[in-house]
């Protein structure tokens, strides 16, 4: 199942689709300009029982009515099992929508981008039939963004520079950068960058240092946000006590079930949990009876 630091790389390009034009621009690839952009289905299905879904698809229109498709992609590291993915969504989209189609793989690491954007033939040695050639967004292409004058240009484009480069010493500069660019600019457009910053982060050190920093200023929207923290840390706080009764009880909880316990963020389950823990002789028991 896709994690939420998955969706959130590649749903923000449907969510601002501005971002596609800086995409393409870093990619030196010249792209008509659009007159009209549009979600389409990203449900790749066809009356074969397997199951193909694309990450994000968008149909894009130029002004003198020319249609291309952009698939994108969210990917953390080489898969080759995705060649044959790729190879089924570009086909297909080809055929459902009659235009030209181009794939987009996003990533957070220069070596998958590297891997992402090369030649991947399908068919005979020297001679195949198909040859997927995704382009592909990294932190060797995209730009890290830490002048703070350039980031309150485009915070969008700042966003998604420190999505990009969670893993490089470059990213606590860069959240800086956005941290005074949110202060620029709306507040919805503020609200939705903070959240899709904080989930595209993922599990990662720069996770911390943008949490510490929307605790620490003074946004429109800080109250909500510093809530959403307060919810989580006592939710964590919960969690540890389950595990700290069932440590003192001497039941056994398997690294499964730790997890488990530690994942939840629904205060009324926790509760629960928190009062089988004081009874129950496993630490599978906790979970007997929970819708």
């Amino acid at each position: 199942m896709p994690s939420s630091q998955h969706e959130a790389l590649h749903r923000i390009f449907r969510d601002k689709p501005e971002l596609y034009a800086h995409a393409f621009k870093m990619l030196n690839i010249d792209f008509p300009t659009p007159k009209e952009v549009a979600v389409v289905d990203t449900d790749l299905t066809e009356i074969s029982p397997i199951e193909r879904r694309a990450d994000t698809v968008m149909m894009f229109t130029s002004l003198w009515g020319r249609k291309h498709v952009v698939i994108s992609e969210s990917q953390s590291q080489r898969d080759d099992r995705k060649i044959s993915a790729w190879a089924y969504y570009i086909s297909h989209a080809h055929i459902k929508f009659g235009c030209s189609v181009t794939l987009m793989v996003i990533c957070q690491d220069a070596a998958t981008a590297r891997w992402a954007r090369e030649p991947k033939p399908i068919g005979l040695a020297g001679h195949p039939s198909l040859v997927v050639r995704p382009i592909a967004l990294g932190p060797d292409i995209v730009p890290a963004i830490t002048d703070t004058a350039e980031a309150c240009t485009d915070a969008v484009l700042t966003m998604y520079s420190a999505l990009t480069h969670a893993q490089s010493p470059k990213v606590d500069a860069i959240l800086k950068a956005l941290d005074v660019a949110l202060t620029t600019i709306d507040t919805d457009t503020a609200k939705y960058i903070a959240e899709q910053t904080e989930i595209g982060l993922g599990d990662t050190h720069a996770r911390q240092i943008w949490r510490r920093l929307m605790t620490m200023q003074n946004y429109r929207f800080k109250s909500e946000f510093a809530e959403m923290l307060r919810a989580e840390g006592e939710a964590r706080g919960e969690a540890r006590s389950v595990l700290k009764v069932l440590e003192r009880r001497g039941v056994p909880v398997t690294e499964s079930t730790r997890e488990r316990i530690m994942a939840c963020t629904d205060h009324a389950l926790l509760e629960g949990w928190l009062l089988r823990s004081l009874e129950v002789t496993t630490a599978e028991e906790l979970f007997e009876g929970d819708a």
